[in-house]
């Protein structure tokens, strides 16, 4: 699916109350390499005092934080109530299945990516989901905002 870019001035206040509600954070498609969108957001989050875990069954460690390699994988003590997913939009609907045993909040799925039929998968379990927007961003303009 084809996303455009996203007007950040127009969004609904329930959207920019997420990064300040919500702080145990999963990233799905972490990367340890500075370069890529995932780190950036990954390295801003743990600035900012977020709880994030990475999943990337190719590595072990990003940023300091012990990488998980999926969803089934992670500690049974950890409740993430936000996952943000960095897949492309066709590989979304697969780990939003996987992700309604761990019963988060929020799935997001970050800037250029969005899957109509994983939206309403989640959804239908009572998950809110936010298709085609950065985190990051989302998080700076609620600090700006408030």
């Amino acid at each position: 699916m084809e996303c455009p870019l996203p007007d950040y001035f127009q969004l609904e206040p329930e959207i920019l109350e997420i990064p300040k509600k919500y702080k145990k954070l999963v990233i799905v498609g972490a990367s340890p390499k500075p370069e890529r969108p995932s780190y950036i957001v990954m390295e801003y989050l743990l600035k900012e005092g977020f709880e994030v875990i990475p999943i990337n069954p190719a590595h072990k460690e990003i940023l300091g934080q012990r990488v998980y390699p999926n969803l089934e994988s992670l500690p049974p003590d950890f409740q993430p109530e936000v996952i943000i997913l960095f897949r492309r939009s066709e590989e979304v609907l697969p780990i939003v299945e996987k992700a309604l045993a761990l019963k988060p909040k929020v799935i997001w799925m970050q800037e250029g990516i969005a899957n109509n039929e994983a939206k309403a998968l989640a959804e239908s379990y009572g998950i809110k989901v936010i298709m085609n927007k950065c985190f990051k961003k989302v998080h700076q303009l609620a600090q700006w905002k408030t």
